[in-house]
């Protein structure tokens, strides 16, 4: 079959060149994947406007209006990590609608996969680390209300905690939060995940990916999801600014294909964000973020 892909133009927008948050990777990701042969008009699905009643299933309206409004005091600013502007509220809003769509598709397809995504470090009432809105939380839980599944696994390869959506998913017990990630980084005070692995700093390619298959293997029998949201962030990669790991090129590879292969496997409908991942050169950061998208297309062709 051909898979699922879910984007908008939107979550590229004039974005001051040198920042540390390469915003501009979404627009290229979509570009290569096109380029690649995986993307058409056909198999490409674009979200709307994600509402307030959405959203406030996994944020404070408050907070959600001060944000809109541009009414964040500096601190706030600061800790978002973002510049504020009309182009990044327009795309922060239409984002985890997006995640939204690719649980939706992934239930009725099998795999989905969404060219954005991954902003684990919102929480509640804050943003922080480049994340507004935890897209995942909001998805989960907006599953969850309208009884589209019963169980959900939220597994996280982004090199960097999720703790945001372990704070704010903290006391739903049908949504189980597990995330793989690098023990000497951000975020300094981590939250707890229903189930938290620590990689230390410099791990390569072996044991990584041996913490990664068995961990989704005993998340899997711990938590009996209907659906999978796989964070596969590439900040593992050894060459990422922010990343401490010694993951290589093809040891990310391998990860996308080890984890779709298990959920297919499996018979889990898994929903693909791209996480994290930094990198002066876009062009080198938008391969590295195609990888789970060629692994999907991959694995799932034909079924």
């Amino acid at each position: 079959m051909t898979i699922p892909l879910v984007t908008h133009p939107s979550y590229s927008f004039d974005f001051p060149a040198k920042h540390r948050f390469p915003m501009e990777k979404f627009r290229l990701l979509h570009r290569y994947v096109q380029e690649k042969g995986i993307a058409h008009k056909a198999n490409t699905l674009r979200p709307g406007r994600g509402r307030i009643d959405l959203l406030s299933l996994a944020h404070c309206p408050e907070y959600l209006q001060r944000f809109i409004d541009n009414q964040m005091d500096r601190q706030e600013v600061r800790r978002m990590g973002l510049p504020w502007s009309e182009g990044l509220v327009k795309r922060t809003l239409i984002s985890p609608a997006g995640t939204l769509l690719t649980a939706y598709t992934a239930l009725r397809r099998g795999i989905a996969c969404h060219l954005a995504g991954g902003t684990h470090h919102a929480h509640y009432d804050f943003a922080s680390g480049f994340c507004v809105l935890n897209d995942l939380a909001i998805a989960a839980l907006s599953l969850l209300k309208h009884q589209q599944v019963e169980r959900v696994l939220i597994f996280d390869c982004d090199v960097h905690q999720g703790d945001g959506t372990a704070s704010i998913l903290q006391n739903e017990p049908r949504v189980f939060t597990c995330s793989i990630h690098c023990d000497k980084n951000f975020p300094a005070r981590k939250a707890t995940s229903d189930w938290d692995v620590e990689v230390p700093k410099g791990t390569a390619d072996q044991k990584y990916l041996d913490i990664v298959e068995s961990t989704l293997l005993e998340a899997i029998k711990r938590s009996q999801p209907d659906l999978i949201f796989y964070d596969a962030g590439v900040d593992i990669y050894s060459g990422d600014p922010l990343g401490l790991l010694n993951v290589s090129l093809e040891g990310l590879r391998q990860r996308e294909h080890l984890v779709l292969e298990i959920c297919k496997n499996m018979g889990i409908s898994t929903a693909t964000v791209i996480g994290g991942g930094y990198d002066d050169d876009r062009l080198a950061l938008v391969r590295r973020h195609a990888m789970v998208v060629e692994a999907a297309a991959d694995i799932y062709a034909g079924f």
